[in-house]
């Protein structure tokens, strides 16, 4: 197969793979069947496409295939001893041979079929770690491997975590719906978490060499503008939309031809994405006009906001960020929240301020390990000219990160604040 077809399929499948797995659930309700299929529909085109070219309409070629596939199942199974409980599942797939075109059966419903498929990957029902890797695998269609990848876990426990999700998902008789208006709101939010938790590890590396992962952050963005259009009522829909778009234009000022990491006052805001701040910041009109200006998104999203109208780093509206972090602490309490308020209020109105904010911090069990605690704490001694303790703290921070690049740039930090002869 030439490197040309093999990356026109694998484009095909990332922008199909989603539509044809919904879709395909909507006939068999069965997550794991449906993958299955969509699978040998990829196998097929692996197959066919070299020689006979990609088809005018790719997406509903692979849902043909589909297809044909389970007829193809269903005609095995005919030859050979079947369970009784297998009975019922058969007689659905029979159902496909009555069904109208492929093409129809691709685009009638591909909106809801595609949300419907959002929310059972991130339903409550399963762990966080469970809805990121089905998320990542059925909804932004990365490979096992490269989830494995992507979160430095290896390829057979990123396997058996989605094959457990898909089996937590049969057991709980999930069906294939967007939840009811009373469930809509908690089930929305674990779809919103998920979403955003994907940006994040791809926008501050956990572990690994790179400070960023670019590619989950695309995803998380994907998947975001997806739900965006899917659900555009939704007013925190819009704000975690606002926020990804901003946070993810500074991307190209965050490193240095290195790779390292260059802090957010730090970078030449040229590089900054226009673009994509002037999505996010339409994105947060729409959710200020639909009532949400105080959800949690859009209140980060408002925060980073601040950020992006600043031309340059001194006229950041600090005060304004701060009063926005007050709110934010008040609506969702957390020691992450209370450390970011920390350094808003020191920015605001001092080191002293902030400092007493961050020391207040320091027993907080969640915080224990919490390499960006120490790094503020080390911060803010800096400029108060304590440089020795300053030093420490750096070196504490680079010891509790499992970056290698952010561990670097502690510990140059550390050398630096060595006190003065």
């Amino acid at each position: 197969m030439s490197g040309a077809t093999h990356k026109t399929i694998a484009t095909v499948w990332r922008m199909e793979s989603t539509r044809l797995i919904g879709g395909l659930m909507r006939l068999v309700r069965d997550i794991s069947l449906a993958e299955d299929l969509a699978q040998d529909a990829l196998v097929a085109a692996l197959e066919q496409w070299p020689q006979s070219g990609a088809p005018d309409n790719p997406g509903a070629w692979l849902m043909a295939a589909a297809k044909h596939r389970a007829i193809d199942r269903i005609r095995r199974n005919e030859m050979s001893t079947r369970k009784h409980d297998e009975l019922g599942q058969e007689q659905e797939l029979r159902q496909l041979l009555l069904l109208p075109d492929s093409e129809t059966l691709l685009d009638d419903s591909v909106g809801d079929d595609v949300l419907r498929l959002i929310f059972i990957a991130c339903h409550p029902v399963l762990s966080n770690d469970a809805r990121v890797a089905l998320t990542l695998r059925l909804i932004a269609g990365l490979s096992t491997d490269e989830i494995a990848r992507a979160f430095l876990a290896s390829e057979a426990t990123i396997a058996q975590r989605i094959v457990r999700a898909k089996r937590s998902l049969t057991a709980a008789k999930v069906p294939f719906e967007v939840p009811a208006a009373n469930d809509l709101a908690a089930r929305l939010a674990s779809v919103l978490g998920v979403i955003y938790l994907v940006f994040n590890e791809g926008y501050a590396a956990t572990a690994g060499d790179d400070w960023m992962r670019p590619q989950l952050c695309e995803e998380a963005l994907r998947l975001g503008r997806v739900l965006g259009a899917l659900m555009p009522q939704q007013a925190e829909v819009q704000g975690l939309l606002a926020l990804m778009e901003i946070q993810a234009s500074r991307m190209p000022a965050r490193t240095d031809a290195q790779g390292d990491p260059i802090l957010l006052l730090e970078q030449d805001r040229a590089r900054w994405n226009r673009l994509a701040i002037r999505r996010g910041l339409a994105a947060l009109g729409k959710a200020e006009k639909l009532g949400g200006a105080f959800g949690p998104y859009a209140l980060q999203a408002a925060i980073a906001a601040c950020h992006a109208r600043a031309t340059v780093a001194a006229d950041t509206d600090w005060p304004r960020i701060a009063a926005l972090y007050d709110a934010l602490a008040q609506l969702s309490p957390s020691p992450v929240i209370e450390l970011n308020r920390a350094m808003a209020v020191a920015m605001a109105f001092g080191a002293e301020s902030g400092l007493a904010i961050a020391d207040a911090l320091l027993d907080e069990p969640a915080l224990a390990n919490y390499h960006w605690l120490p790094s503020l704490r080390a911060d803010l001694l800096f400029k108060l000219g304590r440089r020795a303790q300053a030093a420490d703290e750096f070196r504490r921070a680079a010891a509790l990160t499992r970056n290698a690049r952010e561990q670097a740039a502690l510990n140059r930090r550390a050398v630096e604040c060595e006190p003065l002869d």
